[in-house]
């Protein structure tokens, strides 16, 4: 097939694109809150001719386009983070905006312009005729991402029983072609006290000074992990920290963190939890 027949035919779809894509920025939708992305989605799959086009009980946005019995799956999850503090923006970005060469607002490109390329995409294959009744494609509108990493596609997998030969993720890549992906785990480090009131800490055993030398080891730890020339090197961070105390004038009997852990080639899962059960504040 000749490349510039496909950039021709997407040419063809810029405005119908535009107006799509524009369409999901204005449409807020963090996690749990994505209903009118979906229906939007389910729009606009329909419009341009998905066979089959359903949302499932997670609430998923799933069509096929094509009739084959291979799948190949093209995933963008449409939930998006919030936006922080509103003054900090320079635009509305519910709103968005648009030049010549750009569209921004609040996750354009992670992953509302992923989902707008693969339901056009899949358009221009079968206009093209490139799925020639061997393939389908299955293009993904997933939900609870930013909260939930990987539970819509395990829903996917496990409930809606559709397993794809390969699955092309929409995650932004400045346009180049990524393989493989360092894997992901969160880890929870509960640290508990005893409450004392705020006059006489010395009576009680403060969680949040304790939780503050393993967080310090963690910090440390980042430095020491696995690399891998392929994926790059291990990572972790902390993401959250909470903590319980009867009330602000009262010593803290509870403290966690959430970790945000990147896995690359040669760790697993329990590597990495002995990493942080081997903390000497840990231990």
């Amino acid at each position: 097939m000749d490349f510039n027949k496909i950039k021709a035919a997407a040419e063809g779809y810029k405005t119908d694109m535009t107006k799509f894509l524009r369409d999901l920025i204005k449409a807020k939708g963090e996690s749990t809150e994505e209903k009118e992305k979906v229906y939007r989605i389910k729009e606009e799959m329909e419009k341009v001719g998905f066979d089959e086009v359903w949302i499932d009980q997670l609430g998923n946005v799933l069509g096929y386009m094509g009739t084959g019995d291979r799948i190949i799956g093209f995933d963008a999850h449409i939930d998006t983070v919030g936006i922080g503090e509103r003054k900090n923006w320079k635009f509305d970005p519910y709103e968005g905006y648009e030049d010549e060469e750009t569209i921004g607002g609040r996750g354009a490109s992670d992953q509302l312009g992923g989902i707008v390329s693969a339901v056009y995409g899949a358009k221009i294959m079968k206009d093209l005729g490139l799925l020639n009744g061997k393939y389908k494609v299955l293009v993904t509108g997933t939900v609870q991402e930013e909260d939930c990493d990987g539970l819509c596609w395990l829903y996917i997998i496990n409930e809606d029983k559709i397993r794809p030969e390969f699955v092309v993720s929409t995650e932004p890549t400045n346009n180049n072609i990524y393989r493989g992906q360092r894997g992901r785990m969160e880890i929870r480090v509960d640290v508990k006290g005893i409450s004392a009131h705020g006059s006489a800490p010395e009576r009680g055993d403060n969680a949040i000074y304790k939780m503050a030398d393993i967080l310090k080891e963690v910090e440390a730890l980042n430095g020491k992990l696995r690399d891998d020339p392929f994926l790059g090197k291990g990572t972790l961070t902390v993401s959250e920290i909470f903590y319980s105390s009867p009330s602000r004038c009262a010593v803290a009997d509870g403290c966690a963190i959430s970790i945000d852990r990147r896995l690359t080639n040669g760790e697993t899962y329990q590597s990495a939890l002995k990493e942080i059960e081997d903390l000497p504040s840990v231990q």
